[in-house]
């Protein structure tokens, strides 16, 4: 009997309580909302992550938050990608955005890491551009220093717009999962 082709949705985010509502951690806050929407727990440690298995549109998913801070995550993703066997193109990385005004979501199927550092790693470690991500916009820091406002909490009004864009981007996955890239950034990029 064939295996059911495997799909990895990775959320980026810093671990630890201190870090659970703030803006860097909108990947962690999308793989929490799959996992509710598929009824799996990502509970299991390995890799140096938080890890849920479940399944989806036919094929075997694994939903990965790495428990390393987000700038040293890379190596977690490799690792795991390479235990499982994974192409690229098997890969979703989900991370904020400070390009992106709050609740805009954003697809691409490569590209570079847009000064995310937690991109960055993730990237040397895979060794290549060319890894899906979706990105979720959580606005410019102004005058703020671009630390401080990551790891602060969201405003009231941004808080909404976040939640919306958590439900976005879930579904954006989800698609992505199903129907591929191409179909994801044609339905959920918002020009």
């Amino acid at each position: 009997m064939r295996r059911p082709e495997t799909k990895m949705v990775v959320g980026l985010g810093n671990p630890g309580r201190s870090y659970i509502n703030t803006r860097h951690n909108a990947g962690f806050r999308v793989i929490d909302s799959i996992a509710k929407a598929l009824a799996i727990e990502v509970r299991k440690r390995r890799f140096g992550a938080r890890l849920g298995e479940g399944g989806f549109a036919g094929k075997k998913l694994i939903l990965l938050k790495p428990i390393r801070f987000m700038n040293c995550s890379g190596q977690v993703v490799a690792t795991a990608a390479g235990f499982y066997r994974l192409d690229l193109g098997d890969l979703l990385v989900i991370s904020d955005d400070m390009a992106l005004e709050p609740g805009r979501i954003r697809l691409r199927a490569k590209g570079s890491a847009g000064g995310h550092n937690g991109l960055v790693d993730v990237i040397e470690k895979l060794g290549s551009e060319g890894v899906n991500r979706l990105r979720v916009g959580i606005g410019p820091c102004g005058e703020e220093d671009a630390v401080d406002y990551v790891l602060d909490r969201p405003t009231k009004a941004q808080k909404a717009l976040l939640g919306k864009a958590t439900e976005s981007a879930r579904d954006a996955a989800l698609c992505w999962i199903e129907d591929g890239i191409e179909t994801a950034m044609n339905r959920f990029n918002m020009v």
